[in-house]
This record gives structure tokens, sequence and C-alpha cells, in this order.
């Protein structure tokens, strides 16, 4: 029985790592499958990405994206989005 727990958990992990999305490299497309992310902030992600580069880190792209502050980058972060494959931290600050 310990060795099914241990072979869910696993499954349970791997699929997470699986659907990871990295602000960096991720379309549109990508981008709006993420939960909390919609077209406008998608647009928004891009257009910023588009105009300056990758993100540095969260703080970044708190900077360069409106409407993403430390509470929505801790939803989106835990939905599975992340910036150069780091999850977001509460010590990111812009």
């Amino acid at each position: 029985m310990t060795i099914r727990v241990l072979a869910a958990a696993l499954l349970l992990s791997c699929s997470a790592a699986a659907h990871a999305v990295d602000a960096n490299t991720a379309n549109r497309a990508q981008l709006e499958q993420v939960r909390h992310i919609g077209p406008p902030l998608a647009e928004a992600m891009l257009v910023a990405r588009d105009k300056d580069g990758p993100f540095k880190d969260w703080a970044d792209l708190m900077k360069r994206v409106r409407g993403i502050r430390a509470a929505k980058a801790a939803k989106l972060s835990q939905a599975g989005l992340s910036v150069g494959g780091v999850p977001y931290s509460a010590t990111a600050r812009p």
C-alpha cells in the first residue's frame, strides 16, 4: 500500500511539473492556460517581453506588467507560472 501512495505522489508531482509555464518562453495560448491569466494579461506580458526582452525575475515581471503585484504573482505561481523556471517567492519585490 505504501508503494501505491508513493507512486501516486510521484505521478502528481510529475504532472504538475509538466504543466509549468515559463513567462519568458510561453506563447499566448500557453499563458492563457494558466489560471488567473486571461487575454488582456497574456497580451500585457507578451508586449512587455517583446519590448524589453525576457523577464530577469519575478520582481522585474511585477515592475513591467501592470496588474501583477505580490498577491497576484503568488496566485500565478501556484497555478504553474514561473519566471526563468523559478516560482514566485514573497521576497521578490519590484
